[in-house]
């Protein structure tokens, strides 16, 4: 996969979770677009994210910000990095020129305050409300809900594997590819049906962070 080729808009991608995926990826290659709600505040993450990639040594990075909708207009596929309470805006927002992409949705049904508590939402899961409302024409595949922040914002290698859901398996096999490419192992786990697994294991592991002061992930064996 030729990365600079390849376009990655990380819509809500000001919050520390957006913030370590465009890092990782634009650490890979990737041009990488940060979207906002607040396009001056997703412009002021992208110089910042250069910045570090100038006096990191990683040479220079290909990372812009602008709106959401903007974002989403320019890439080739689309990571949706939100809080659940802004969730179906988001969508909404995007829904137009996400048609025919990819659209890799991270976000998990925590409802504060009590976000260690599984609380799935009426529709399934996260997962599942964002095929519904971005429609058969996107392919939406659920990833990464129980990778900590705190991993992909390091340097260190990231210690845990990600459950990839997804109606469509050769977009299942996409995000894979680019998750193996920024040193995460993803695996198919089946339809997006199956997406409300991954987003409930989210409460379970931020109760063993708290116990255990920690950022744990989940490790598929046996393969």
């Amino acid at each position: 996969m030729e990365t600079s080729a390849i376009t990655v808009g990380i819509i809500g991608g000001t919050g520390d979770l957006g913030t370590g995926l465009a890092r990782r990826l634009a650490r890979a290659g990737f041009r990488v677009i940060v979207g906002s709600r607040n396009e001056s505040g997703a412009q002021g993450a992208a110089e910042a994210l250069k910045n570090l990639g100038e006096t990191s040594g990683w040479g220079a990075l290909q990372v812009s910000g602008a709106s959401n909708s903007e974002a989403a207009t320019a890439a080739d596929l689309v990571f949706v990095t939100v809080p659940f309470s802004a969730h179906s805006v988001t969508l909404e927002s995007i829904h137009e020129a996400v048609q025919g992409k990819v659209v890799v949705d991270v976000t998990v049904p925590l409802v504060p305050p009590k976000v260690a508590r599984v609380q799935l939402p009426e529709g399934g899961s996260a997962g599942q409300l964002a095929q519904v409302a971005l429609g058969d024409n996107v392919r939406v595949v659920s990833a990464m809900q129980n990778v900590a922040a705190a991993h992909l914002n390091s340097d260190d290698t990231i210690d845990c594997d990600v459950l990839v859901t997804g109606n469509n398996k050769e977009a299942r096999q996409q995000v894979i590819d680019i998750l193996q490419i920024i040193d995460v192992r993803g695996f198919h786990a089946g339809m997006i049906n199956n997406a409300a697994a991954a987003e409930a294991l989210t409460s379970i592991l931020i109760n063993i962070n708290k116990q255990y002061k920690t950022h744990a992930g989940i490790r598929i064996t046996g393969v």
